[in-house]
């Protein structure tokens, strides 16, 4: 990042690499984010690596394929440079910034979607029709058990297929049927949907700028 204007300018480098973190044991909260110093020699004196630390966290604020936040990166700080003179916090964080969405881009990344943990409960005579609710909402059935005249259902259903589901059990099962539901984990979004969540929000941005 560099910056001259009629005063002191703005110079800084920053070089370093992304990682994915390791997926959170089942019980433990996953980690979004973590920051790691590589940097020897002094190529980036001590008080701006935190300055890198905030551009990098800033970067993963809004990603740049459909504007939400980025999780479940490791982002490492090892090489740079610097000027005695316009060198600064704002210019190690912007050249922070820079460099991660560079990388991000080039790392392939993929767009996740909440994924619920879902429970159906039913008169046992509408268990297919409620197998296929769920297929028909991109989930994936875990288990399900009988009990008497009693069916339930367990299933891990994404979150932007469950809305109407309330409407929709009711007319399955002659309104006899109910369901929960609580968060589970993040999945990857199907490439047809990821596709069309780009293409969205690249239109929004366009018709921000005009």
């Amino acid at each position: 990042h560099k910056k001259q204007t009629g005063g002191s300018g703005q110079y800084a480098r920053v070089a370093g690499y992304i990682e994915p973190l390791p997926e959170a044991v089942e019980g433990e909260d996953p980690k979004d984010y973590e920051f790691g110093d590589e940097v020897k020699g002094g190529s980036i004196p001590t008080e701006y690596i935190p300055s890198c630390d905030k551009g990098f966290q800033a970067a993963m604020k809004k990603g740049t394929q459909v504007g939400f936040p980025i999780l479940g990166v490791k982002a490492v700080v090892n090489d740079g440079a610097w000027h005695a003179v316009d060198s600064s916090d704002q210019a190690f964080q912007t050249a922070a910034l820079n460099a991660f969405r560079d990388a991000f881009e080039k790392a392939k990344p993929v767009i996740l979607e909440p994924i619920m943990k879902v429970e159906v409960v039913a008169p046992t005579e509408f268990q297919g029709s409620l197998f296929a609710s769920v297929n028909q909402r991109r989930g994936i059935i875990v288990s399900s058990t009988e009990d008497l005249a009693m069916c339930t259902v367990y299933a891990d259903v994404p979150l932007s297929e469950m809305f109407g589901y309330s409407t929709t059990l009711r007319s399955l099962t002659q309104g006899k049927g109910e369901f929960s539901m609580e968060l589970s984990k993040y999945g990857k979004v199907p490439m047809s949907v990821s596709e069309d969540l780009k293409k969205e929000y690249q239109e929004k941005r366009r018709k921000e700028q005009k």
